[in-house]
């Protein structure tokens, strides 16, 4: 059965066994991911969700990030799982459709602080997860995203049950059972994209995958053929649209952390978004384009990318990350965007919303639907003058290997996420000590970087 196999593959991952190319992109990832926590650590949702649970937090070691709150590991996992996607600023997965990190991490880090775990058991751990859920994605994927899935959530879920799993050092036998559990705990649509939900599939999703490690561990059971059951996952959620041998074949050959590889974001909303950013900025700094001398922008983005992205009158902060018009507009404006432009009150300033007002998005005519080539844009600015100019783009700056970060970039972000919550000093040793993750002793020695001016605290 899938399961036992998928199982008897990923408990035999090690950072000894996999190309050094996959721990380089797995320590990064993991330092991506604590840093965008600790930004989210403190957004509406994620105060929301700690008040919403108040009554069922339990002492323990577990840190919430931000904060001096130590608590139980599953707690932990939702606080910091939601913080993490609070500002969809989190990494992605061309193969998945979603985001792979963010159900993973937060689960990993709450079970080797509570267990005094190495950095390289986390690694070993995070490159088998990752590993999983991608490989579902790869059996699933397009036909689940665009049914309405969110595959962060739906397939994360499996990635966080497996890491655990790995991390938590259980049989094949347990591992099948944890992965069983986890396919009656997959969830999340999007239709609640651009609301708070969206965050929260992500902290519910690593708290299930956890859970059914943990439940696996103390004896519970599934079943082993979850997956392929009649009534199993692949047929309740993608009935007909299925290629289950893509779960199993050239399993890790190359990871799929090698390739495609992760996609770093640049821009902290929806990566959907971002090649028409990068094409808008392309021509802004080559023409010197201002909110003065554009009359009108016209975007072209995949059918599949546009449809949750067409949203020409955003409501909140949260609905902006997900409006094509609005990211557009704040990009002319000052060529770059910053957590803060995706404020309730940065999305209701009237210069942005007068320049909204020239932008058109359309689908692209020319798109194939079955193609994995989906994350181009192309942008048109006519000037004041009548001028046209044109950019495409084919992938956004962090997408794959091929459109990396410029050098540097993703370091500076982590300080620019960490900085304001846990201060300059340990955002930098906090940022050294992840570059360094491998030879990381225990994790738990990291926990006083994640609270303010380097607090801890023993209780809730």
């Amino acid at each position: 059965m899938l399961l036992q196999e998928i199982s008897s593959k990923l408990l035999t991952v090690t950072c000894d066994n996999v190309p050094s190319e996959a721990v380089t992109t797995a320590r990064q990832a993991i330092m991506d991911t604590v840093g965008v926590t600790l930004a989210g650590a403190n957004s509406a949702v994620a105060v929301l969700v700690r008040t919403g649970f108040a009554e069922s937090i339990a002492a323990g070691k577990a840190s919430v990030f931000g904060s001096t709150m130590r608590v139980d590991a599953l707690s932990a996992t939702l606080f910091n799982g939601t913080a993490a996607h609070a500002h969809d600023f989190d990494d992605c997965s061309n193969t998945m459709g979603g985001h792979p990190s963010a159900p993973i991490v937060p689960a990993l880090w709450a079970l080797a602080e509570r267990h005094n775990l190495s950095g390289r058991a986390l690694l070993s751990a995070y490159i088998a997860g990752v590993e999983v859920e991608t490989r579902l994605g790869r059996a699933v994927n397009f036909h689940h995203y665009e049914k309405g899935w969110h595959p962060t959530a739906t397939l994360g879920v499996f990635g966080a049950a497996a890491a655990s799993a790995h991390l938590m050092r259980l049989t094949p036998e347990k591992t099948t059972m944890a992965l069983g559990l986890a396919a009656s705990m997959a969830a999340g649509l999007k239709a609640n994209f651009g609301t708070m939900s969206k965050p929260f599939h992500v902290g519910f999703c690593a708290r299930n995958g956890l859970s059914a490690a943990m439940l696996a561990a103390a004896g519970v059971t599934a079943n082993p053929g979850a997956l392929e059951h009649p009534q199993g996952f692949f047929n309740v959620y993608d009935e007909g649209h299925v290629n289950a041998k893509a779960c199993l074949e050239d399993w890790a050959a190359p990871l799929d952390l090698i390739e495609p590889g992760i996609a770093f974001k640049r821009h902290p909303c929806c990566a959907s978004t971002h090649p028409a950013i990068d094409a808008l900025l392309i021509l802004r700094d080559q023409h010197g384009l201002t909110a003065e001398n554009v009359q009108a922008i016209r975007s072209w983005t995949h059918p599949r990318r546009l449809r949750h992205t067409n949203r020409p009158n955003p409501k909140s902060g949260l609905d902006a990350k997900f409006s094509v018009q609005y990211v557009l507009a704040r990009a002319l404006l000052q060529g770059r965007l910053t957590l803060s432009d995706f404020t309730d009150d940065a999305v209701t300033e009237p210069r942005v919303h007068a320049i909204m007002q020239q932008i058109t998005a359309e689908p692209h005519p020319k798109a194939d639907m079955n193609s994995f080539e989906h994350f181009f844009a192309e942008v048109t600015v006519t000037t004041t003058t009548g001028q046209q100019l044109h950019a495409r783009v084919e992938r956004p700056l962090g997408r794959d290997r091929n459109h990396p970060l410029p050098d540097g970039a993703l370091e500076a972000k982590f300080i620019d996420c960490a900085t304001p919550v846990v201060g300059s000093k340990s955002a930098v040793k906090l940022r050294d000590q992840l570059i360094n993750l491998e030879n990381i002793d225990t994790i738990a020695a990291l926990a006083p970087l994640l609270s303010p001016d380097g607090l801890t605290s023993s209780t809730t």
